[in-house]
């Protein structure tokens, strides 16, 4: 499967993180705080803004499909859950004329690697499988794999979903094997498989990895991964034509795939998903943008953590599992965004999806694919809240890039925020009875506000003395600004004073109630915006 998710492709190595792998029939549910409020978006002109740059994401997209020579093209922005603008241009059918639509069926590619992750986290939640059991349980003919070290650990099913199996990067070798049988696969293994690392230490992409996955789904749900994954995941998000096979899709539904090639359009082979095999678990799925609209919206709806009810075919913070960045794959000092400004970002892998964060913190999650034919991404902003999705009938069509470019711009034309956290009742209740003791911080030893590390830490003269200082650099205190958390338990405020400002931060004790345990002030001089005009 030709890889188009990353920026980077270095290889620099991490161990992931155990998370979650109870191998149990019945887990708990657990207890929770009913007054817990999840953030929040802040503008509530935030739709119409949005709304407001349909236009400009319509004109970026055709832009780019007639500069790289893209047959057909069909795209979609997902907003909290909602397909909110959808379009296509071209055709899916050159010869015929046939037009491109939202409905039309791409193959996704390497887009099908999550599925793949997600029908194996569905299976552990069930206790039917843990994430770092050996994957020779499921396939025993791994058990005689010659590893290239004496002290490399065994294969796990966690090190197949984070493509840190040690198996070599094997694009576009893996593209041609689709088709190939269950038999295939495991006769393959037989002759043993060729490593380019020890298992656990470094990323590279693998499609044989996946492959595996899709054996292990089979044997684990005693079902085909296919339709293990049809009917625990598309049919209950309503993905009802979507599919593996293109040979079930409707003839005028189909898109057909081509190479520009000597300035003109060649007509690509479309390739098989085998009824009886495992490899189509890394790059077989056909789908549409109306339909995999639902499974962004998915992903999108893990975010905030929230005390609302599951509706999902997996669990809320299984799918936050999926995103989370197991395995670090890279760092660009230099990368220069669509809009040519120099922002650096760092990458890694997560489980069938890519992470990826910018200078400015702003969090990506997003996978590509390509095929012989095809090229296609999704890439979505989970703090806030939007996602795209494009898909193109061209070999390997690079659509990365300007689905990076569409949300940077509708994040800057927008004027885009990510979800605001609200103060939780201990931390606002801390942050005022901090107010009142200051700054002569009378009877604060004996205010039982204060974690027992507080005044070892922070001895009581040097308290006074500090604050004391800063109260009179700042004059009179003119307002006490509203609190911006960091999470639950942490957070800074602004006391806003005639000459200068103070900023305190603080943070809480894991004590129930919780107390303080840090405290920092310092001055925050004003902005010239701020300050009078001088007479």
């Amino acid at each position: 499967m030709k890889n188009l998710l990353f920026l980077v492709t270095a290889s620099i190595a991490l161990t992931a993180c155990n998370q979650g792998n109870q191998k149990s029939s019945s887990v708990a549910m657990p207890l929770y705080d009913s007054t817990y409020a999840p953030a929040a978006f802040a503008d509530a002109a935030r739709a119409d803004k949005i709304k407001g740059s349909f236009a400009i994401i319509d004109s970026l997209y055709r832009k780019y499909a007639v500069e790289n020579h893209l047959p057909g093209i069909s795209f979609g922005l997902v907003v909290d859950g909602q397909l909110v603008y959808k379009n296509s241009y071209g055709y899916t059918d050159v010869e015929k004329k046939i037009p491109a639509t939202t409905s039309s069926l791409f193959r996704i590619a390497s887009m099908s690697k999550s599925f793949t992750c997600m029908a194996l986290l569905k299976l552990r939640d069930e206790g039917k499988l843990n994430l770092d059991d050996p994957a020779y349980l499921y396939i025993p003919e791994l058990k005689t794999l010659k590893y290239p070290t004496a002290d490399a650990p065994v294969i796990t099913i966690r090190h197949l979903m984070s493509h840190s199996a040690g198996f070599p990067e094997d694009n576009p070798w893996g593209d041609r094997q689709l088709a190939d049988t269950d038999k295939d696969l495991l006769d393959f293994i037989g002759k043993q498989i060729s490593f380019s690392n020890p298992p656990g230490i470094a990323y590279e992409y693998s499609n044989l990895g996946f492959a595996l996955q899709g054996k292990i789904i089979t044997k684990v749900a005693g079902m085909r991964y296919q339709d293990y994954i049809r009917q625990n995941i598309l049919e209950p998000l309503g993905m009802k034509t979507t599919t593996y096979e293109f040979g079930d899709v409707v003839p005028e539904k189909l898109a057909h795939g081509y190479r520009w090639l000597n300035e003109k359009w060649n007509e690509e082979t479309l390739l098989h998903d085998t009824r009886d095999g495992s490899w189509g678990a890394m790059g077989s799925m056909i789908s549409s943008i109306d339909e995999f609209a639902a499974y962004m919206a998915l992903h999108l709806s893990a975010w905030p953590p929230n005390n609302s009810k599951e509706t999902g075919p997996i669990k809320r913070s299984s799918v936050r599992e999926m995103q989370h960045p197991w395995r670090w794959n890279g760092f660009i000092s230099d990368y220069k965004f669509p809009d040519g400004r120099t922002c650096a970002v760092t990458s890694a892998y997560c489980y069938g999806l890519g992470w990826m964060v910018d200078c400015d913190g702003k969090k990506y999650i997003a996978h590509s694919g390509g095929l012989p034919g095809f090229g296609s991404q999704w890439r979505i902003m989970p703090d806030y809240g939007i996602g795209v999705v494009a898909f193109a009938n061209r070999t390997y069509a690079p659509m990365g890039a300007i689905n990076l470019r569409i949300l940077d711009t509708l994040v800057k034309i927008a004027a885009l925020q990510p979800r605001q956290l609200a103060p939780s009742k201990f931390l606002e209740q801390r942050k005022n009875e901090l107010v009142n003791l200051l700054p002569a911080w009378t009877n604060a030893e004996q205010s039982g506000l204060f974690a027992e590390n507080f005044f070892p830490d922070n001895p009581i003269d040097s308290l006074k003395k500090q604050a004391t200082a800063l109260y009179e650099k700042a004059g009179k205190i003119i307002a006490v600004k509203e609190l911006k958390p960091e999470n639950q338990l942490r957070g800074k405020f602004v006391l806003e004073g005639e000459k200068t400002d103070i900023e305190v931060y603080f943070t809480l004790s894991p004590e129930n109630p919780p107390l303080i345990q840090e405290y920092h002030m310092k001055e925050l001089p004003k902005t010239l915006l701020n300050q009078e005009t001088p007479k």
